[in-house]
């Protein structure tokens, strides 16, 4: 069997305090859809986006969402939640098996600064297996910014990456296109879950290894079930999608390396231009006429 039969909730919740709305949604999931094996949620959809809700691990929510997946014997990969773990505070996607075990967990890699201040970087990947079906990877909404991360869970066996997301700003649309680019040059499903109603402003988005749109939401609630056929990705992975690009194939066999990506210290140097990741200003929109490059400031000329 390859094939995984998924829900994904657009939680259309209050800014917080969703567990209840949430849990809801799960139960009448698996009342109506029994084929039903896994589902996923927005990023804080239950909680919200404040750190001040964080928890230790293993702590109260992570308690009941083991317990409802052990119940109804799904997976859940239920959006993520603040985490405190070393005196540091992480957003954090559990990934639950119908056992009810925790048995990864993903780090958000790039957190959403500079306005989601006090949330420390992710250092690790997180790919899973659901036995007997395919491997799925996890990534949190701003990771998907970078392509970095998404080609490395492709690269570490993803055929399906779920993206739970929280979005309420103008660049969703944005957000759909590097969807879709990610997966068609990954050659894999891509699910990118967002929140609604108080939260954020939807429009979770579907995608196949071919970059094919398989489904897109409005603005609202909405629950979303889809069939992941993987073998659908590992013929678009062997042979192209259509009989095109093999994509991954030809990433793995060409001799090319990528020194300004795997060493921090070029990137520091080669983009130290650009300034510090700092929260934009009414004053940073005055024209001063500077610009900054390795720490100088120059003066610019203005041609009017």
């Amino acid at each position: 069997m390859s094939k995984l039969g998924i829900a994904a909730i657009q939680l259309a919740g209050d800014k917080n305090n969703n567990f209840d709305l949430f849990e809801r949604e799960v139960r009448a999931i698996a009342r109506r859809f029994p084929w039903v094996s896994l589902v996923t949620v927005g990023e804080l959809a239950l909680h919200g986006a404040s750190i001040d809700a964080a928890e230790e691990a293993n702590g109260p929510t992570e308690t009941r969402l083991k317990a409802l997946a052990a119940e109804l014997g799904l997976w859940l990969v239920p959006g993520s939640i603040y985490e405190k773990r070393e005196g540091k505070i992480y957003n954090v996607t559990p990934v639950i098996n119908p056992e009810g075990e925790i048995i990864a967990r993903h780090d958000k890699m790039y957190p959403f600064l500079p306005y989601e201040k006090g949330v420390a970087t992710g250092s690790t990947y997180c790919v899973f297996d659901v036995p007997g079906v395919g491997r799925l990877g996890v990534a949190i909404c701003y990771d998907m910014w970078f392509p970095e991360v998404i080609r490395t869970l492709a690269g570490m066996g993803a055929e399906a990456i779920l993206l739970p997301t929280m979005t309420n700003t103008i660049d969703r649309d944005v957000e759909v296109a590097i969807a879709r680019a990610n997966a068609a040059i990954n050659q894999c499903y891509f699910i990118d879950v967002n929140v609604a109603g108080a939260q954020g402003n939807g429009r979770s988005v579907f995608y196949g290894p071919g970059g094919e749109l398989l489904h897109e939401c409005g603005s609202g609630r909405d629950i979303v079930t889809l069939e992941l056929n993987f073998e659908q990705v590992r013929n678009a992975r062997e042979r192209g999608w259509h009989g095109l690009g093999q994509v991954l194939k030809s990433f793995r066999d060409t001799p090319i390396e990528f020194p300004f990506h795997s060493s921090h210290g070029q990137r520091s140097q080669e983009m130290a231009h650009l300034g510090p990741l700092e929260l934009p200003t009414a004053s940073s929109l005055s024209g001063k006429g500077e610009m900054n490059f390795g720490g100088e400031k120059h003066k610019l000329k203005v041609v009017e």
